[in-house]
């Protein structure tokens, strides 16, 4: 028995050791190996607080081809991001890292082969390898210091930088550290001004724009770039994450640069960031003297003094209107917020010292096509010259983020700009038009006295003419404010026309719309701009500063609103996150303080008609203002609807009275309050939301939630964990209230605002929305289709950008 019982004991150890051997992975216990240490393919070594690991991986799973690479520790799927031999795998052989008879790095495979080596030109005594808690793998003398390698990692990146590690060049080692993959690398450009580039072979397909500590491609929430600039030291670009998880900057397979960040709640990495050759980012894509605007999609346009060539094919560039720039009298016109041209070699040329004039110092040189002021930190001011070409220039998405470049033009160009000052008419009305206004006003005024004399107690809209003096504004300060609106100010363009961004010379910046010449749009917007606005003074309403009229062109000069409008935010995956809830509570109460002052609180009663997110505008602090009256209709004391035949204004926010019969009051404004409070709310647009399980509107949407007690599922994705649910509950029945279908059961603007500031106050329960589909034109009668098609071919055409 006693030896049956050993037999036994013999097996089960054998059959243990077995599998242990198959099916374990182990860990050495530390963060290091030592000399005389090794680690095989079924070992792994982890940093000190368990962030990374270090081992041998096979890629892909189902091959026999190892690899040694360091990944983050719980990350399902193992986010290598970095690799030794990534070029030269071990097949079909079991491996280990082990340390040569010099100190260095080795990994060999069971014969003894060296498929990878660390490679330091100096020899260590008594090395160890540590894997840090940032991810690097360093090689050290046990009896130096801790931070002087002899070797690590970070220095030789692959696919993936770490925040924290480099990119560029560094004099200490003498490397120019980049990311490949691929046929595509990543690098900084020291040859001229420092810029991140991409190219696929020899060939670049990306460039991020020269920087000196302050330029470059920006960063997102998740990141902020860093960059150094020091001729002597260091030219590198690295990144800080402003997250609490992992993340990482990878260059992928399609030669595209994006930023990885990990979230618990979803349990996967999140893009926060991508730096590819698409629209205005591909290489060269408007060619010579050509300039790329982006915002739906990229286009190409000419600089100032320069047109398309004949071929018309933008990637040909562009060529002068007149030659003539040297000793002819030219000079220069500054396009404001871009992108820097390629600054590479002997493209430019940089002086720096205190005293420079860098217009002079351009203008002396025939060959200087530009030039750019810039301010390099601990260093002091300098000059960059451009020659050659000027190439891969765009205008940024972001106003103020760019740099301003002066751009070298003929004399002719001047004069043309000069001519047109004396062609426009200086002041705020011309005579026609004056005469026409103060006509209506008088009008008006008599009318309404002749009321009064009958006894008749409704009072004219309009009590008082226009101030002429309150709104001037010479059209030569508009031009020097704009740069003769040159195509570099410009951030957006409308049914109406191009907006241009201004800056006085008090320093206050402006927005100017400039209405286009055959758009009766325009003009009507105009009209009531004028009537309307200028009387208006509310903080949560866009302010009108003046207005100019020269034939049948006319400009409108706006307060400028530097956050763009509230759908830039909302609707946008990765920007909807910067909208907190507090923010969002603020947008609501102000757009419905702006709209009680319309409803009730001015001398005029306005109907805003065409309220929607496109149409609130954020200041510096994300406080909301109404803007674009073009639609705007004014009402007596007593009167509370009207009726038109012209129904206009946005599907999706108007009111099932005003579609579908074209009764609006002010009660259409409180429906199109509600579908804006809900969008804030969900983060989702009513027209064209997208839902799975049915084919309902954001509204439906919101009301099926509401009626199965699922209304807090409603909330942004982005805010959970960031706001009591009894509060947000409560936005949500406002926000419905406001929707019901019927006029006379939504509450009207005192009432919502009311009910918005007092968390105390009962609510009542809200009766189902109006347009409860999104497809609502087929639930009704078919002889109301000359009305709704109304909808589609008048809705209004409203900015992105800011304004």
């Amino acid at each position: 028995m006693e030896n049956l019982s050993s037999s036994c004991h013999l097996f089960s150890l054998l059959v243990f050791n077995t599998l242990f051997a198959l099916f374990s992975r182990n860990s050495i216990a530390a963060e290091s190996i030592k000399a005389e240490q090794s680690i095989d393919d079924t070992q792994f070594i982890v940093s000190a607080a368990h962030k990374f690991e270090l081992g041998f991986f096979n890629e892909p799973k189902s091959s026999n081809n190892k690899y040694l690479g360091i990944w983050y520790k719980g990350i399902p799927n193992n986010a290598v991001v970095w690799v030794a031999n990534r070029d030269n795998p071990i097949v079909n052989s079991s491996a280990t890292l082990k340390f040569k008879e010099d100190g260095n790095l080795v990994v060999v495979d069971q014969t003894g082969e060296a498929f990878w080596s660390s490679n330091s030109a100096r020899s260590v005594r008594n090395p160890v390898a540590q894997l840090l808690d940032s991810g690097n793998l360093v090689l050290r003398d046990s009896d130096s210091s801790s931070e002087d390698y002899e070797w690590q990692s970070f220095d030789h990146p692959s696919d993936t930088l770490l925040p924290g590690m480099k990119l560029g060049w560094d004099s200490k080692t003498g490397l120019n550290k980049k990311l490949t993959t691929g046929e595509f690398i990543l690098s900084v450009d020291i040859d001229g001004l420092p810029q991140l580039a991409i190219r696929k072979g020899n060939k670049t397909i990306v460039k991020g724009g020269p920087w000196f500590g302050h330029g470059g491609p920006k960063g997102s929430q998740d990141y902020v770039a860093n960059f150094v600039y020091n001729a002597s030291f260091e030219i590198s670009f690295s990144f800080t994450d402003l997250t609490s998880g992992p993340s990482r900057l990878v260059l992928n397979s399609a030669g595209s640069l994006v930023h990885y960040a990990w979230r618990n709640e979803e349990n996967d990495w999140h893009t926060s960031f991508t730096l590819e050759a698409e629209g205005c980012n591909d290489y060269e894509l408007c060619g010579n003297f050509g300039v790329c605007s982006s915002s739906v999609t990229a286009s190409c346009s000419c600089l100032d003094g320069f047109e398309e060539r004949t071929t018309q094919n933008f990637s040909d560039g562009c060529v002068r209107k007149d030659p003539e720039i040297c000793g002819k009298g030219e000079g220069f016109k500054m396009i404001r917020d871009v992108k820097w041209p390629d600054s590479t070699g002997d493209l430019v040329k940089m002086k720096l010292g205190s005293g420079l004039d860098c217009q002079m110092e351009c203008l002396t040189n025939c060959s200087c096509l530009a030039y750019g002021v810039l301010k390099i930190p601990n260093v002091g001011p300098g000059c960059v010259s451009w020659f050659h070409k000027l190439i891969d220039i765009s205008f940024v998405r972001d106003v103020g983020s760019g740099e301003d470049l002066y751009l070298r033009v003929a004399a002719s160009e001047l004069e043309t700009k000069k001519k047109s000052k004396k062609k426009l008419i200086v002041g705020v009305v011309v005579p026609t038009i004056s005469v026409m206004v103060f006509l209506a006003l008088i009008s008006l005024f008599i009318i309404r006295n002749k009321r009064r004399s009958r006894g008749n107690n409704e009072v004219a809209a309009i009590e008082t003419p226009i101030q002429e003096n309150e709104l001037e504004m010479p059209i030569s300060t508009i031009e020097v404010a704009t740069n003769h609106f040159s195509i570099s100010n410009k951030i957006g363009e409308g049914g109406f026309g191009p907006v241009y961004k201004g800056r006085l010379s008090c320093g206050q910046e402006i927005a100017v719309k400039k209405l286009g010449e055959s758009s009766e749009q325009g003009l009507q917007e105009f009209k009531n701009e004028i009537l309307l606005i200028s009387q208006l003074q509310h903080r949560n309403l866009v302010k009108l500063l003046g207005f100019c009229i020269h034939k049948q062109e006319t400009l409108l000069i706006y307060e400028y609103m530097p956050n763009k409008s509230l759908d830039y935010f909302l609707f946008d995956v990765q920007r909807r996150c910067l909208l907190t809830w507090p923010m969002r509570i603020q947008i609501i109460i102000g757009i419905a303080r702006g709209l009680l002052y319309l409803h009730r609180d001015s001398r005029l009663r306005i109907i805003h008609r065409d309220l929607k997110a496109a149409n609130i505008l954020l200041d510096g602090e994300m406080k909301p203002k109404i803007s674009d009256f073009g639609m705007a209709r004014m009402f007596g004391e007593t009167q509370m609807e009207t009726k038109t035949k012209r129904i206009v204004g946005t599907y999706g926010y108007m009111s099932p009275e005003y579609a579908i019969d074209g009764c609006f009051s002010f009660k259409s404004d409180v429906y199109s309050f509600g579908v804006v409070l809900l969008e804030i709310i969900s983060g989702k647009k009513n027209k064209g939301f997208f839902h799975p399980e049915h084919q309902l509107n954001l509204l439906g949407h919101a009301w099926n939630f509401w009626s199965e007690g699922r209304a807090i599922e409603l909330i942004d994705d982005t805010l959970v964990g960031h706001v009591q649910e009894f509060e947000a509950l409560r936005y949500i029945n406002i926000g419905l209230l406001c929707v019901q279908r019927r006029s006379e059961e939504r509450p009207i603007m005192s009432s919502v605002l009311f009910m918005l500031e007092n968390d105390e106050m009962q609510l009542i329960l809200p009766q189902k929305p109006g347009f409860y589909e999104e497809r609502f034109i087929y639930d009704y009668d078919s002889s109301l289709g000359d009305q709704l098609t109304s909808i589609s071919n008048n809705v209004t055409v409203t900015l992105v950008d800011g304004r």
